[in-house]
């Protein structure tokens, strides 16, 4: 009830502001006024960024060797048989010397369980957790349950799909060493990213969010952690008692609450995690409703904590609160057209002024594209002609996937209960549709 209170007041503050504007203010010109401090914000991040690159040419960081905390990988798996085998014995292959595999089948309902206990065999270092089927559910209550059985001073998480390169934990480690890090996240790819166009946008979407999280990082700002390879520290595990049971973004929970706690979270580009892109649609939407309730509800629930927080530093807490305009984008955007509409149902304002709002949708397109474009050719180094293509599909992607999945779960936390509906990622339907092809040819 309290995240409904404070999320239809939000609404209603917006729409007042929005209807202000239009009486008083252009309102276009306001918005374009409202992005253009976003955009000056994306500019401080790429040159903190490039600044940070040249200082690191300059003095090389130190690492330091005997920094080499024992890790415990942790895998939660739910109805994985398909691809647990491969995963595991990927993540076998990391080239560190100490580390343990935790391995945890979540009630599935497949031979996941039956699969995880022959790794466990076949393997000294890996062990096998059979959770209860009525064990409480989500991916939290998992990792909290299999911290009871894990000796690491760190903890590293994958995904049942995840891929890595055998180098990873060297890449992040020493990131994790200063004091006041709690947690590292390694950049995230789309393993089947040529598959097809959804799987493409993906990947995209995934590199600009590695540009915006290595500008966060440049400015020790509040960087996330993503679910898929990230290491996070036993001690700042403790300070915020493990994983939220609670949550059904247990990342961007966990993410919030280390920084509410004075923690550091590092963001490695060069550590890369690999994993598999949806192929489809509708479970594509039903993954993306997942975590924008997930990030919505976490904003609600933490806002006035991220404003008064004596252990957040200022810097987290402004970049905190500048990404929420991620959400206040579509919501302006929303108001616009609804009160435009209404006016001109109302003859209060000609045809052309409806259709003027539209403006705000195409600034929002851009702000994608421009960040796109740049990613693509930084992060990628995809060819100037071929990034501009990639940024724009991208870009109307974005904008299909993004608007309808807020609006929808807006409506879902003023008017349903919540609930704990994990709407799981469905993995190794690549794999599946190969074999397919392969009967019918």
């Amino acid at each position: 009830m309290r995240e409904r209170i404070i999320l239809f007041l939000s609404l209603v503050v917006i729409g007042f502001v929005l209807y202000i504007f239009q009486n008083f203010v252009n309102s276009i010109i306001a918005f374009g006024g409202f992005c253009v401090l976003l955009s000056i914000y994306a500019i401080y991040l790429i040159l903190a960024t490039k600044h940070r690159k040249r200082k690191l040419l300059k003095k090389p960081q130190i690492i330091n060797e005997d920094y080499k905390p024992f890790v415990s990988v942790m895998i939660p798996a739910h109805n994985e048989e398909k691809v647990i085998t491969s995963t595991v014995n990927n993540i076998l292959s990391i080239d560190y010397p100490n580390f343990e595999v935790i391995v945890i089948d979540d009630r599935s309902e497949d031979n996941t369980a039956e699969v995880i206990k022959k790794l466990e065999a076949e393997h000294e270092n890996v062990k096998a957790l059979i959770r209860d089927k009525d064990a409480f559910p989500g991916k939290s209550a998992v990792l909290n349950d299999a911290m009871q059985y894990a000796k690491g001073a760190a903890i590293l998480v994958f995904d049942a799909d995840a891929t890595v390169e055998p180098d990873i934990l060297k890449i992040m480690i020493p990131a994790l060493e200063p004091q006041d890090v709690g947690a590292v996240q390694a950049r995230k790819i789309i393993r089947n990213k040529d598959y097809n166009i959804l799987t493409r946008c993906q990947n995209n979407e995934y590199t600009l969010d590695t540009h915006f999280q290595t500008g966060r990082d440049a400015v020790k700002g509040a960087v996330e952690l993503r679910g898929n390879g990230e290491l996070i520290k036993r001690a700042a595990l403790e300070d915020i008692g493990g994983w939220n049971n609670y949550t059904i973004t247990d990342d961007l929970d966990m993410s919030t609450r280390l920084h509410l706690k004075g923690w550091d979270i590092r963001f490695c580009a060069d550590a890369k995690v690999y994993e598999e892109g949806v192929i489809y649609l509708f479970p594509l939407y039903r993954q993306r409703r997942r975590w924008v309730e997930g990030s919505i509800r976490r904003y609600l629930e933490f806002f006035g904590q991220v404003l008064v927080s004596k252990d957040m530093s200022l810097r987290a807490s402004l970049d905190m609160t500048a990404y929420i305009s991620e959400f206040i984008l579509p919501t302006w955007f929303i108001w616009e057209v609804i009160f435009r509409t209404v006016q001109y149902c109302m003859g209060n304002i000609p045809r052309n002024d409806v259709f003027l709002s539209l403006v705000i949708g195409v600034m929002i397109g851009i702000g994608f594209f421009a960040g796109s474009r740049y990613s693509l050719r930084r992060y990628d180094n995809v060819p100037r002609l071929k990034a501009i293509k990639e940024a724009f599909i991208t870009s109307v992607f974005m904008l299909m996937i993004w608007i309808p999945t807020v609006i929808f779960i807006y409506l879902k936390i003023l008017f349903r209960p919540k609930d704990m509906n994990w709407g799981k990622t469905t993995h190794g339907l690549v794999l599946e549709e190969i074999e397919n092809q392969k009967k019918q040819h």
